[in-house]
Formats: structure tokens, sequence, C-alpha cells
């Protein structure tokens, strides 16, 4: 596979190096900005790709330069043997970083295990540390259960924990100051996120849209915060709570887009490629998977579609463009 041993570049001049990996549009939850609580329509198992599939697909874009795999779902841990998928990812040459994007609610179980299996690093999605709150957002799920996860997660050994927080006007933006000195506790990251129209759930998130540019001037009057940065492929900007490890990160795409400096694509759990959360560009894989295609002919197809990959989001000019459920696409 030499031949294929160049970087994947779109039209805009953006080297491509983080894959987002759904391995499940299951999820033990109901956010409110994800999925509708009455949900059930999930894809089949025979839809899903298989584990070789997936790490064909891997095998592909690590040989075209792509050094991240943020395995995603829907809720990931819902996926049988995912400690044994992690593993596969994590030999595969060339990905030097395999982290994993969860809401821990059957973290404790499963820790230790993807800790051996090579991931390092995990983000939870924690958006109230009050039980009754979490439990309105969530539609189904128990704090304290996500806390232990948490807390088995730290035990294990993950670093950095990151805890990703969506800031939701009228229902959890009082609680931001509490969940900072939450992070300052426990040595995670907290990252704030800015609700996205993604899907009829996403559109009726908007209703609750928060500005994190406000956050950011809030939190300065009772923290100190100096800039900071901290490494990883994401789109978060850092600042750090000075005399603390705490960093916050700001993920800002419909305040202060970051579409310019975008590195990534999603491959949804059917095989379908995306190549932007905020338009409907995509690629079908699964078809091409199951007919034998070979890895190298697999890189042309990836670099093709990523010539095809737009240059920006459109949430703010067409709120109503994506129809897709979060779940479907990958965290």
């Amino acid at each position: 596979m030499a031949s294929m041993s160049r970087h994947l570049i779109d039209p805009f001049n953006r080297r491509i190096s983080y894959l987002r990996l759904s391995v499940t549009d299951r999820c033990d939850f109901r956010c409110s900005y994800c999925l509708p609580q009455d949900h059930r329509d999930f894809a089949e198992p025979a839809h899903w790709l298989t584990f070789d599939e997936i790490e064909q697909v891997v095998r592909a874009f690590a040989s075209l330069g792509v050094r991240r795999i943020r395995i995603t779902g829907g809720e990931p841990l819902a996926r049988r043997r995912l400690s044994q998928l992690a593993a596969r990812l994590h030999a595969v040459p060339g990905i030097e970083d395999l982290s994993l994007s969860t809401n821990a609610n059957q973290l404790k179980k499963h820790a230790i295990a993807l800790k051996a299996a090579g991931v390092s690093r995990i983000n939870v999605s924690l958006d109230s540390l009050r039980a009754d709150r979490f439990m309105e957002i969530t539609g189904t799920g128990r704090l304290p259960k996500v806390l232990e996860g948490l807390m088995a997660a730290k035990a294990a050994g993950f670093a950095p924990i990151k805890i990703n927080m969506v800031a939701m006007k009228g229902i959890n933006d009082n609680e931001i100051p509490d969940m900072v000195r939450f992070c300052i506790g426990h040595g995670f990251t907290l990252r704030l996120i800015e609700t996205m129209p993604v899907g009829d759930t996403g559109r009726h998130a908007v209703d609750h849209y928060l500005d994190l540019s406000e956050v950011r001037e809030q939190l300065a009057q009772e923290f100190d915060l100096v800039p900071a940065v901290m490494p990883g492929g994401g789109p978060a900007r850092y600042l750090q709570v000075r005399n603390t490890d705490l960093r916050i990160g700001f993920i800002t795409p419909i305040s202060q887009h970051f579409c310019e400096t975008c590195n990534r694509v999603r491959l949804a759990v059917d095989g379908t490629l995306y190549l932007c959360l905020g338009q409907e560009n995509s690629v079908a894989l699964r078809p091409l998977l199951r007919a034998g295609i070979s890895d190298m002919d697999l890189g042309e197809v990836l670099t093709a579609a990523i010539a095809k990959k737009p240059e920006r989001h459109e949430f703010r000019e067409q709120p109503e463009k994506i129809v897709r459920f979060m779940s479907y696409t990958g965290g």
C-alpha cells in the first residue's frame, strides 16, 4: 500500500487527519438535543458495519494520513465487544490516538478493558450535576451511575477525561460555575458546547441556544481565566483557570464557527461517510465493502470523497437543512 501513503487534502487545503467513527446508532439515553424520548426506529444490526468492515475503513484512512480515531455513537458502549474492536483499531499502523465519547452510563464495567485495549482518552457527556435535572435532560439517565463511571475511568488511568456540557439557556446555564468547580476538584477538563440544529430534536434544542461568548464573560467575573492550549484534534478554544490545572474549552459551531480548520469526517454505523456535520454530502461505503473492495480501491474512493467536502456548514442560514438525528451521524 506504499502508493497510498499520502495525505487527504480537501478543496480548501484542509488536511483530514481525524475520523469520528460511530459504532452504533443506539443509546440508553434520550437527550433532548439528540433523540426524541419515544424514538425506537433504530437500524437493525444487519445494516451496521461489522468489525472487519470498520477495520478495513480505518486501515484505508490511516494509509492516507488519518491519525486520530474517536469512537462514538449513539452510545458506543451499547455495542457488544467494543473493547475488542478498540484493540483492533489501536493496532492499525498509523493510528496514533484512539479516544471514546460516552455518556458513562455503562463505563464502570468497561473502563479497565477499554484502557487495556488502547483507548487513551475519554469524553463524557454530562449536562447537569443535579439528579432531577439530569433525568429530565437525558430522559432515562441516572446521575449516580454516570458519576460512578467517571470515577472508574479516572481510576483506570484515562487522561485527559473531558466533560462535554451542552450549554442550554433556561435549562442548565445556571450550573456552569458548579461544573467548573466539579472539574477542578476531580482533575477533569471541561468543554462547553453550543446547541446545533441537527434534525428535528436539534432544532427544538435551538430554542435554548446560548452564545458561549456570554458564558465566557460570566465565568471571567468569577474565575481568573487565562489563554491556554490543549493537545487534540477537536475544535475547542481553551482558557485555563489560573492556579489550577483546569482548562475550559469552548466549542462554538454557531457563534464562531471553526469550519476553516475542520480536519474531520464522520463514518456512520451503516457505512455512510459524512463529509460535514451541517451538510448532506456523503458517500455510501457499505455496498462497496460488501462487494469486496480492496484496500487500495477503497483509498481511491476516500480520496475522491474528500474532494467533495464542503467549505462550511449552514446552520445559521439554513437550520432546517439537516433532517437526520445526531445519533445517526455520530457525535
